[in-house]
């Protein structure tokens, strides 16, 4: 019976198109409940009531793809992966394949649909469709058939081992002021305050302002050191130029919550600056050399080891622990999956940290190196993605190094290439998955030079779920006085374009308007007019609040605007095939998910068109 349900789960996870459609003929519930099914409508279909006798998924019954017979499906992903049914063994189901699929197949798929939702919901299996609903959700911005992925590579910093903000960061902040203060800057008085910033602003380097651009770079919001600049001083400077990233000299992008310590003390620190504070031992500053020095602080506070140091020695205070993490890990190895672990942290410190998230949530005597087939510290990202150098082999437990060429399964390394990787294990591109909360470093690197498949880890987007949940009044009601006012000034503009035709004695569009009495026309226009200020009036600070429940200065991390999505989503769909707040989220899912992409509306589609939507979650 045990094995039976197991089987049932792998239906679950299975692609309707080979599996799913063919094999589940057999009514699920009275199969988990007397080892047969009875039902008089399936026998009809050619089924007999009889024990399945299965003794593994992956034994007889079903072959899986191969790397050498994959194919691509109708959406263009590998089949490699995919398990097939052996039709010489459907009699062991009591069909005969043919009978089981008697009828259009849409009727077939709508009832077994139902079915299995019924099934879902008696196991208490939520339905993957429905968990990209939720606040731990995994979202696809390119369709990913986990299924064909060989190897799936891990960050460890904010991704494996997630921290506490407010201590990591805070830490870093004090580390960082006070070797500045050592410096001969002035930092008495101020205090981390992490709510100044989020991920994904863009500090510019010359002119000390933090703003949020648009998908286009367009800046719709600005800070100057740490006061908000109006909307009429944001368009004033920025309205003839985008954020270009590219121009690194100038722009800098908040990647990661490592970013966080850094931008507040910069913006702290241009106040000062502003301020004629600094002393005049520091020479001539602006807002770049500030950053310079900012940066130089930072820098210091890391190399130096003394947050790391202090981590080490009370890992409870800085490690927020995540007892489901391990567990699905453990699902993706059992799964075939190779994992890796590839890290820019130094061996003693990946090696703690590991440990102490890992350990006590680990069946037996498993320790966390066993999850992994290859460790790779001091990878040295992003040029880990970009070129080659040397490898080494970790021999002892203090971190003894010795050269080496080759690497083995289960292998401690540091430095080493992405291409060593690839070579060793004998898989490429898109055979691998790599997950990593960084966008530059670990997800577009990855992506642009090897082409690896790519999942962004962003623990920020629970706190956005849960604001947009809270928000939705708010933003129902604004988007009604927007409509509101659209359609009362499409009455206003055809009045003022009749009111300027009847000063050059040309008709107005149509009959009635052009009979409009002269002071009926005015009266009117004034009234609309008063209406829209109104409005304007209403309209304008619900805007400003508009993601105030997320962060009150900066609003949603996805969003720059009621409309537009933020520059930091525009990277996010286009180097991260999937993301999400949490590594453990993959385990309300299945290693064998097929990721499918949402529609994505375009401008011109019409307003009448309306589809279901499809989930092409499997």
């Amino acid at each position: 019976m045990a094995e039976s349900f197991e089987l049932l789960r792998g239906f679950l996870s299975g692609k309707p198109q080979s599996l799913f459609l063919v094999v589940k003929r057999v009514s699920f519930k009275p199969l988990l409940a007397l080892g047969c099914q009875g039902s008089s409508t399936r026998r009809s279909r050619g089924l007999r009531c009889q024990p399945l006798e299965v003794t593994s998924v992956g034994g007889e019954v079903f072959s899986e793809t191969s790397s050498s017979k994959s194919d691509v499906d109708y959406l263009g992903e590998s089949t490699k992966g995919d398990l097939n049914v052996r039709e010489e063994h459907l009699e062991a189901f009591g069909m005969d394949g043919e009978a089981a699929l008697e009828g259009p197949i849409e009727e077939v798929a709508s009832i077994e649909a139902k079915e299995a939702e019924a099934l879902l919901t008696d196991l208490g299996i939520v339905d993957p469709s429905s968990a990209r609903h939720s606040a731990n959700g995994i979202f696809c911005s390119r369709t990913l058939n986990l299924r064909s992925i060989s190897a799936i590579g891990y960050d460890m910093d904010y991704t494996l081992v997630h921290y506490n903000v407010m201590a990591w960061e805070g830490r870093a902040y004090d580390y960082g002021m006070a070797n500045l203060e050592s410096m001969g800057f002035p930092v008495d008085g101020l205090k981390f305050d992490p709510n100044l910033v989020i991920r994904g602003l863009v500090m510019d380097k010359e002119r000390g302002n933090l703003v949020k651009a648009d998908r286009f770079g367009y800046v719709k919001r600005a800070m100057h050191g740490t006061k908000m600049l109006s909307t009429r001083a944001v368009s004033e400077i920025y309205g003839r130029e985008l954020v270009d990233l590219r121009k690194e000299s100038r722009w800098e992008f908040l990647n990661t919550l490592f970013s966080v310590s850094e931008a507040v003390m910069y913006m702290q620190l241009v106040d000062r600056l502003d301020q004629g504070a600094l002393p005049a031992e520091l020479g001539p500053l602006d807002y770049k050399g500030l950053f310079k020095a900012v940066s130089k602080a930072l820098f210091r506070a890391h190399v130096e080891g003394q947050l790391k140091s202090e981590i080490m020695a009370e890992p409870d205070r800085f490690v927020e622990p995540d007892p489901e993490l391990p567990l699905a890990l453990l699902d993706q190895k059992e799964a075939g999956k190779r994992l890796l672990l590839i890290t820019n942290s130094d061996y003693h410190y990946t090696n703690k940290m590991m440990h102490h998230a890992f350990k006590r949530f680990l069946p037996n005597d498993m320790g966390w190196r066993d999850l992994f087939d290859m460790v790779i510290v001091s990878a040295r990202k992003p040029e880990f993605f970009q070129m080659s150098h040397p490898l080494y082999e970790i021999v002892t437990s203090d971190g003894l190094m010795r050269p080496c060429f080759n690497t083995s399964s289960g292998g401690l390394y540091s430095g080493g290439s992405a291409q060593m990787v690839e070579n060793s294990l004998g898989i490429h591109g898109d055979e691998i998955l790599y997950v990593g909360d960084h966008i530059f470093t670990d997800v577009s690197q990855s992506k642009v030079h090897l082409r690896w498949r790519t999942a962004l880890i962003c623990r920020e987007l629970e706190d956005e779920f849960n604001a947009l949940a809270r928000s939705r009044g708010h933003r129902i009601m604004l988007v009604k006085l927007m409509h509101q006012k659209e359609i009362v000034g499409d009455l206003f503009n055809q009045l003022r374009l009749a009111s300027q035709r009847r000063t050059k004695g040309r008709p107005a569009q149509t009959l009635p308007a052009t009979k409009m009495a002269d002071h009926e026309l005015m009266e009117s226009m004034q009234k609309l007019l008063i209406i829209m200020q109104r409005l304007d009036q209403k309209i304008g600070p619900m805007l400003e609040a508009d993601g105030e429940h997320f962060n009150k200065r900066w609003g949603y991390l996805s969003r720059a605007g009621l409309w537009d999505k933020s520059h930091l989503t525009r990277q996010i769909e286009k180097y991260a095939d999937i993301y999400t707040s949490r590594v453990s989220n993959f385990l309300h899912y299945t290693p064998f998910m097929y990721f499918c992409a949402h529609e994505q509306t375009l401008a011109h589609d019409s307003s009448s068109y309306s589809s279901p939507i499809v989930n092409c979650v499997e």
